[in-house]
């Protein structure tokens, strides 16, 4: 029988091995070294181990560079870490964090060894993101000291740090690694073992989709890494962030995934498996969905799929004038835009009354952005008064481009497709800013299809920076052109799409909040840890429940349902909880309750 686990708060996990000196080891063991531990780093490979050594080198003198360590502090973190090739200088350790390569019999060969290597009391923790914790446990004579022990890349910047227990874990043992990553500066996140945890569960998803996305040609590999960018606020796009963690390690993840959820969306996208058996794996290759200047370089250099120059779009349309259909915030925030690049703006809802209250938000923003030294107060007058606003769409009949902002109803928007078309002059652009319903079908309830497109802005208008332009297969090429170049005159960013449900963000966004959803529903992990998990580990703005309260769960139902009925996607039907929340009137921020609770204004 084990000797019980000693108080971690008496004996102090102070002597760690680092096994395996890649990338994350030697972020590891920086990280630890920096806290004070003991170091020992643990290679097959002695230039690996060499490397490690340069690398904490060169880490630590950049340190002292920027003032954030003295010579004597780098030198005291250096003489802390040791490094070897054998396996039995493990030894002395207190906990040993195993990093070695995302392989079952690699891992499990270390384990094995280090059973009869380190003391009784010993914790040994994987670093794996992708494999059974319970099965490497198993594998163990000690399986209540074996856990998980994720960072995330590069350990010393991401704050981040997911504990695994397995069936077999010792709360103890859990206890005293949690205590360390607090001791180090991290944010430990308490998850039970299945393949990705939560940050990679929920990120590898997201990863896949848009990988299939772009095997099927629906959009650019730049388009669909903008557009997550820019209109969900990403550090990267999701083709580039594949090519940094590797194409074949992300093809890894999602395989034990797969295997243990059978979930579609988990089924690693073909193109994965094709750049990985070409050797195509990204950054580390030199090249993987981008190319780049060396092998290791993050410098994105022009290849055979780069795009050319400004395009080689038809001639468009002259703009001069725009109307805006609606009164909501986003019609006034597109009025805003329209008006601060010089349009003439005609501001347009079902009665004048409701037109002037749009336009007088569209004032009080502006007013704000004075406040803040972004405009001069005789140029937020100048944008004003460009604004016509009215509670007829008659007056629509001069605008060169008319812009629907109205109600997500599609019967709503056919509705008033149909009455632009009799008053719109011919060859005026019509535009819909829907952000999951078919454009096709407002273009099929006007007498000139050809000159339907989509304009998906995002919220709030005047801030976000993207445009999906959405062509149906009968949006004309000249309005196609002249769309993309109205984008860069009132400096949006537009992304090429075609019409099908959720255009690129939204196909790509909901599946994965619909994903966190279920992890709570199955009582995987918390709300909060959640939220942690993907702020800490992933960079995202806002947690996914966060998020979810932000734009409302009857808004969320709604597109998940559309992309459900368009795609017959098993992995996409909405969450339960969703629905029930939905039921129950806990719509988010808006109603003061959704999946948190909110103080009344």
């Amino acid at each position: 029988m084990a000797t019980p686990l000693s108080d971690p708060s008496q004996s102090p996990l102070q002597t760690v091995a680092v096994v395996g000196l890649g990338t994350m080891g030697t972020g590891i063991a920086e990280v630890l070294a920096k806290a004070g531990r003991t170091v020992i780093g643990i290679d097959i490979s002695e230039a690996q181990a060499a490397k490690c050594v340069a690398a904490l080198e060169a880490s630590t003198a950049r340190g002292v560079e920027r003032g954030r360590l003295t010579e004597q502090e780098r030198a005291e973190i250096l003489g802390r870490v040791r490094t070897s090739a054998d396996l039995g200088t493990a030894a002395d350790a207190d906990l040993v964090v195993e990093v070695a390569p995302e392989s079952y019999e690699v891992k499990q060969q270390i384990f094995r060894e280090l059973d009869g290597i380190v003391r009784p009391e010993t914790i040994l923790a994987t670093g794996t993101n992708a494999l059974s914790v319970t099965r490497l446990a198993a594998e163990s004579s000690r399986p209540e000291r074996v856990l998980g022990l994720h960072f995330f890349n590069p350990a010393p910047a991401m704050k981040l740090v997911e504990v695994v227990s397995s069936v077999l874990t010792a709360p103890a043992a859990v206890t005293a690694v949690t205590d360390l990553a607090l001791d180090l500066g991290k944010e430990p996140v308490a998850v039970g073992d299945r393949p990705g945890f939560v940050a990679d569960g929920l990120l590898f998803g997201y990863l896949n989709q848009a990988a299939a996305m772009y095997e099927a040609k629906y959009a650019s590999r730049e388009d669909i890494d903008a557009a997550m960018r820019l209109g969900c606020g990403l550090p990267m796009g999701p083709l580039a962030l594949l090519d940094l963690i590797g194409v074949d390690t992300a093809r890894t993840v999602l395989e034990a995934m797969y295997a243990a959820s059978r979930d579609r969306l988990h089924a690693p996208a073909p193109i994965l498996k094709q750049l990985s058996e070409a050797g195509l794996t990204g950054r580390k290759a030199g090249r993987g969905f981008y190319t780049y200047e060396a092998p290791g370089s993050p410098a994105v250099v022009r290849d055979t799929l780069t795009p050319p120059e400004g395009g080689d779009l038809a001639p468009g349309r002259e703009i001069r004038s725009v109307g805006v259909a609606g009164s909501g915030t986003m019609a006034s925030g597109i009025a805003e835009v329209f008006a601060k690049a010089g349009y003439e703006v005609v501001l347009a809802a079902r009665s004048a009354e409701k037109a002037q209250t749009a336009k007088a938000r569209i004032g009080k923003s502006l007013a704000r952005s004075v406040d803040k030294g972004r405009m001069t107060a005789e140029s937020a007058a100048e944008t004003l008064d460009r604004i016509t606003a009215t509670g007829t769409y008659d007056d629509f009949a001069g605008v060169d481009l008319a812009v629907e902002a109205v109600a997500e109803d599609l019967e709503v928007k056919r509705q008033l497709f149909a009455a632009l078309d009799k008053v719109c002059k011919p060859g005026a652009i019509l535009a819909t800013t829907t952000s999951s319903l078919p454009v096709v079908a407002c273009a099929r309830a006007t007498s000139r299809p050809q000159d339907v497109i989509g304009m998906h802005f995002f919220n709030p208008a005047p801030a976000m920076k993207l445009v999906e332009v959405v062509r149906t297969v009968l949006t004309a090429d000249d309005v196609h052109a002249t769309v993309r170049e109205v984008c860069g005159r009132i400096r949006k960013h537009p992304v090429d799409c075609g019409d099908r449900a959720g255009f690129i963000v939204n196909a790509l966004l909901f599946p994965y909040l619909n994903n966190a959803i279920k992890m709570v529903q199955e009582h995987y992990a918390t709300l909060d840890d959640i939220d942690a998990a993907m702020k800490l580990g992933g960079g995202y703005p806002m947690g996914p429940f966060e998020l979810l309260d932000v734009v409302g769960l009857d808004v969320s139902l709604a597109i998940e349902k559309v992309l459900h009925r368009e795609f017959r996607d098993p992995g996409l039907a909405p969450a339960p909880l969703l629905e029930h929340l939905v039921a129950a009137g806990c719509l988010g921020r808006k109603t003061g309750r959704g999946f948190r609770e909110y103080a009344k204004r």
